[in-house]
């Protein structure tokens, strides 16, 4: 790549894309009711978080619409659920605070982003009421919202992410594929079926 066409600074980049527009008035230090209500629909939510070096990390976090419940504070309670114990996530909180995350509800063209301060806990009344088919959350991520807003639907639309007839069809599971050979198997069809439904009761 001709490195002279790295942008490195900020007057180089609004040459290629323009000023901000003026919608820093969309930018709320605390959720408003929309904004609540958004998260009662969302069955799914990215989570960013940094490392002790700086880098950063997304995990995806899913449930039924809800699952994700707000405080009196206005605060967030994040629920986990038992997987694969690598908790990225959760050991960069424990070493940097600092959250970034993205509501998605199905239908819905904008997104929800969120910044904040996470913490961990594990208070047994606090896991049960964030309790999902009678079993309790295994641990819970508190994250106490600093800047929030409603972000424009335009990659939802580009991507037809809503749009059934612009989905993949195709019904192998590339994570499966790529994991078999982890799990002892091979790539063989069989090895892969075999890993797709190892993941799909996890």
């Amino acid at each position: 790549m001709d490195k002279q066409y790295i942008i490195r600074n900020e007057s180089e980049l609004e040459s290629v894309i323009g000023p901000p527009m003026d919608v820093r008035a969309k930018i709320r230090p605390q959720l408003d009711e929309v904004m609540k209500e958004f998260i009662g629909r969302s069955p799914l939510v990215f989570v960013s978080t940094i490392d002790a070096n700086g880098h950063v990390d997304v995990s995806p976090k899913g449930d039924p619409c809800g699952f994700v419940k707000i405080d009196a504070s206005g605060n967030l309670l994040i629920p986990d659920r038992p997987g694969n114990r690598l908790t990225f996530g959760f050991r960069n909180i424990l070493r940097n605070g600092q959250i970034g995350l993205i509501f998605v509800v199905p239908n819905q063209r904008e997104t929800l982003r969120v910044k904040g301060a996470a913490t961990l806990h594990n208070e047994p009344s606090l896991l049960a009421a964030l309790q999902v088919n009678g079993k309790p959350a295994l641990l819970c991520t508190y994250v106490e919202v600093k800047e929030c807003f409603m972000h424009c639907g335009k990659a939802l639309v580009r991507s037809k992410l809503w749009q059934p007839q612009a989905w993949d069809t195709s019904k192998g599971s590339l994570g499966a594929r790529q994991l078999a050979p982890v799990f002892g198997g091979d790539t063989s069809e069989q090895a892969v079926q075999k890993t797709q439904e190892l993941l799909e009761s996890a």
